[in-house]
């Protein structure tokens, strides 16, 4: 028998809305990368998008467990000596509560060029409007 591998015809694209208020963060993460993966899908092919987009809402009221909040730490580096640069989450939260969604699945999805263009399908909102209504968004209960 050989192994099929699945065309853009076959692919089925869907959309899905998840509202992350009173989600657990790395709960919450692990399955959007699966969906965006594509993971879910009887066709699924490692080499290639077969995922679905996924929309979060609230992302502002995600919640964390323990005593993360004020000890995870976010690090990012300029280049320039001296450059390092850390906030812990709930300064992020305040700045920029999508940061934290995003960053957490861009952990759990490939780092190459089929990861930078699955990341391109997530779509995070801190408040409860997004403006993705004409892709007609099936939401998902997590």
């Amino acid at each position: 028998m050989r192994t099929l591998t699945p065309n853009n015809e076959q692919i089925d694209k869907k959309w899905y809305l998840v509202d992350a208020r009173n989600q657990v963060l790395g709960r919450l993460s692990s399955k959007i990368a699966t969906i965006i993966r594509g993971k879910n899908k009887p066709y699924y092919t490692p080499h290639l998008d077969t995922g679905d987009n996924v929309i979060v809402i609230n992302a502002k009221h995600v919640k964390v467990t323990g005593r993360k909040a004020s000890q995870k730490t976010y690090q990012r580096y300029s280049g320039y000596h001296s450059g390092l640069k850390s906030h812990n989450l709930a300064y992020i939260r305040e700045q920029n509560p999508e940061y934290i969604i995003w960053h957490s699945v861009w952990g759990m999805l490939p780092h190459n060029k089929l990861g930078r263009k699955l990341i391109k399908k997530l779509f995070v909102y801190s408040g409860n409007e997004h403006p993705h209504q004409a892709q007609e968004p099936e939401v998902l209960e997590l």
